[in-house]
């Protein structure tokens, strides 16, 4: 018997390695709009919504249109994005054991349906941040991916790679597992569950 019956891949960091193209996506918007916060600043919030680091960096004006000129960059540069190692043979491995698989991301539903649709990624269960629904790390993506598998909390964990993933799975209730190949440093509270490479992951299944 599987000790999981829903696993949750946040997107970033866990199933696809897209630093590149958000380095290359941010610097078109800073030249843009003359942003000052580098890239190494920006890529500490990752996980977090959008408009949420732009906030988080002190940008106060033109969110909108920096936004729409960021997915417009990320979309453009989507070669620089790339498949983990083994994600697509382990994820086939977890629905031949019948356990369920959704995605909660911050990245908005256009980009990431494309990239689920570039990588062949067999995941129908996707929840992005909405009007209605306040992203990361407030539980409403995680509940409403819950809802829709028709999953208990008790069953299911959430795979992430940053800080306020770790606080979603918290607000949420639901086990974690820290994906220590992916853009957050590892932290106290990790150690109790992390993975090394993807295919890691069957361990704890």
């Amino acid at each position: 018997m599987n000790k999981y019956d829903l696993v949750i891949f946040d997107l970033d960091g866990v199933l696809i390695n897209s630093k590149k193209n958000m380095r290359a996506a941010w610097d078109v918007v800073r030249q843009k709009y003359a942003i000052e916060k580098t890239f190494k600043e920006y890529s500490k919030f990752v996980g977090y919504t959008f408009f949420d680091i732009l906030r988080k960096l002190a940008i106060k004006k033109n969110f909108a249109q920096i936004q729409k000129e960021y997915n417009k960059s990320s979309i453009k540069y989507i070669n620089k994005i790339n498949l983990y190692k083994d994600v697509n043979k382990v994820l086939k491995f977890f629905i031949k054991k019948k356990i369920k698989l959704a995605i909660v991301t911050s990245k908005n539903k256009d980009r990431t349906l494309k990239l689920v649709k570039k990588f062949k990624l067999p995941i129908k269960n996707i929840v992005c941040p909405s009007k209605s629904t306040r992203g990361k790390p407030h539980p409403d993506q995680i509940n409403i991916a819950l809802k829709r598998a028709n999953v208990k909390k008790h069953r299911t964990i959430y795979v992430g790679d940053m800080k306020v993933d770790y606080l979603l799975a918290k607000k949420s209730k639901v086990k974690f597992i820290f994906a220590n190949y992916g853009y957050g440093k590892i932290e106290n509270f990790y150690k109790f569950n992390k993975i090394n490479s993807f295919k890691d992951l069957k361990n704890f299944i």
